[in-house]
C-alpha cells in the first residue's frame, strides 16, 4: 500500500491527510539507510534506533461530541523528526459499539508513503474472568509476511505479555503496573528476558497534560529497547505500544 500526505495548515500541520493508493514523497523526515541484508524492506531506519515516540493526533470531533473515529499517530525519534506516520482502519460500527476492544489494522508508513508494517487485532472479550479470550496482536513486515505476536498472559490484576517471533516462539515478556495504571505521571510497561531476569527496555505511556487528559484519549507513547534488538522484534515491540494504548487507555464513548 503507498499513500500521498499532505500538511493541513492548522495544529495539525504535523500530521497529515493520508490517501491511499498514490505513492508520494515527505521531506523533512528522517533518511532511512540503503537496504540492509537480513532487514526486511522499510524497516532499516529501525536498525540505528534504540528509542521512539508515538504521538496520537487529538481529533477535535472526537473530544467535542465523543464520536470515535479511526485513530491516526506519528512515529518520531529522539530528536523529534517524523519517522513512521500510522493509521487505524476498521468500520465505524465497531468503533462506536465496540470502544476499545475493536478489532483494527494499523497501516504504518515510511516518509515516502509506502506501506512498511501492517499491525492486525482480531476482536475479543477483554476480561481478566475470561482466560479463554486473551488479546493478540500479529505484526508483518513487510504487508503479508508475519514478524511476529504479541499475546496476552493471564493474571488476575497485572498487565502481562509474551512477544513471539513468526513461529510463535517466545522471545520477550512485556510486564505493566497494576491493573496498568500509576501514581505516576508516566505508566511503564517493562520489556524484559523470559527468564525476567533483565530489564531491556519499556513501553512508557506519558502524560500529556490534565486537560488532554480527561476530554481526549489521544496518547503519547516512548518505546526503549537495545539498539542491537533483531529489527522484527523493534516492529512487533511498537504494536505491542498500539495494543496497550487501547487495552488500557483508550477511553470508551
Amino acid at each position: 500500500m503507498t499513500a500521498q500526505l499532505y500538511s493541513t495548515g492548522s495544529e495539525s500541520s504535523e500530521w497529515p491527510v493520508i490517501i491511499f493508493g498514490v505513492a508520494g514523497e515527505i521531506s523533512g523526515g528522517a533518511i532511512s539507510p540503503a537496504g540492509i541484508p537480513g532487514c526486511p524492506p522499510g524497516l532499516e531506519y529501525l536498525t540505528q534506533v534504540d528509542q521512539l515516540l508515538i504521538k496520537q493526533k487529538v481529533e477535535l470531533v472526537e473530544a467535542l461530541v465523543g464520536f470515535e473515529s479511526n485513530n491516526k499517530y506519528e512515529v518520531r525519534n529522539s530528536m523529534g523528526q517524523s519517522v513512521f506516520y500510522a493509521v487505524e482502519e476498521n468500520d465505524c460500527l465497531s468503533r462506536q459499539c465496540c470502544g476499545p476492544v475493536r478489532s483494527f489494522t494499523i497501516h504504518i508508513l515510511d516518509n515516502f508513503g509506502q506501506e512498511i508494517i501492517t499491525i492486525t487485532r482480531p476482536l475479543k472479550c477483554m476480561s481478566c474472568c475470561f482466560p479463554c479470550c486473551l488479546q493478540e496482536l500479529e505484526v508483518q513486515s513487510p504487508p503479508g509476511n508475519t514478524v511476529g505476536y504479541v499475546m496476552q498472559q493471564w493474571h488476575p490484576f497485572s498487565p502481562k505479555f509474551i512477544v513471539t517471533n513468526e513461529n510463535c516462539e517466545p522471545v520477550l515478556k512485556i510486564h505493566g503496573p497494576f491493573c496498568g495504571w500509576s501514581f505516576l505521571p508516566d505508566v511503564d510497561f517493562e520489556i524484559l528476558t523470559m527468564d525476567e531476569v533483565s530489564k531491556i527496555g519499556k513501553i512508557s505511556k506519558q502524560w500529556t497534560g490534565l486537560l488532554r487528559e480527561v476530554f481526549t484519549d489521544a496518547d503519547n507513547f516512548g518505546i526503549q529497547f537495545p539498539m542491537d534488538l533483531d529489527v522484527r522484534m523493534k516492529a512487533v515491540m511498537i504494536g505491542a505500544c498500539f495494543l496497550i494504548d487501547f487495552m488500557f487507555f483508550e477511553s470508551s464513548n
